[in-house]
């Protein structure tokens, strides 16, 4: 893809994620800062494709827009917060100290840039952040703590249903 090209596709990305990421800051109603959230994770995984790692897009995708924002929204319509009982004016302060925050991120960005003189990230491999490439690494350095990881959620699994069982 040409540089112009990459660009335009960077900022198609960029500018709904800074936007949902707003949302997630302003909004009044949790559910809609979830949702706010949600866009945010799928641009970020655009923004992941642009730099070809497509398993951490894939991943971005599958746990976090999907596995954890899903957590997310079920823990919130549990507990099904009126807008009396999240106290108004504590979202006040928090959205005030989001959008500080935005800024300053925005400034380390808006700084890093200039410090870099206009040049972009380096050239990387062609298979660099592949699937393939990942799972080489996993199965070849990294097999042990793989394997010790997998073993370790297989005990915590084991343990879950042990505890969550009832005796009868």
């Amino acid at each position: 893809m040409g540089d112009k090209a990459e660009m335009a596709v960077f900022w198609i990305f960029t500018v709904p994620l800074i936007a949902s990421s707003l949302g997630v800051v302003v909004a009044k109603n949790p559910i809609t800062a979830a949702m706010s959230l949600v866009g945010a994770f799928f641009c970020l995984a655009g923004i992941y494709v642009l730099l070809t790692a497509h398993l951490v897009a894939f991943l971005q995708i599958l746990v976090y827009a999907g596995a954890i924002m899903v957590l997310f929204l079920f823990v919130i319509m549990l507990l099904s917060l009126q807008d009396e009982v999240l106290g108004v004016s504590r979202l006040k302060v928090m959205q005030g100290v989001g959008a500080v925050g935005c800024i300053g991120v925005f400034a380390v960005v808006y700084r890093a840039i200039l410090a870099s003189g206009g040049r972009y990230m380096p050239q990387v491999d062609e298979g660099y952040g592949t699937v393939k490439a990942v799972g080489r690494l996993l199965f070849t350095q990294y097999l042990l703590p793989f394997e010790a990881t997998s073993l370790l959620l297989l005990v915590a699994i084991v343990g879950a249903v042990v505890v969550a069982k009832q005796r009868i």
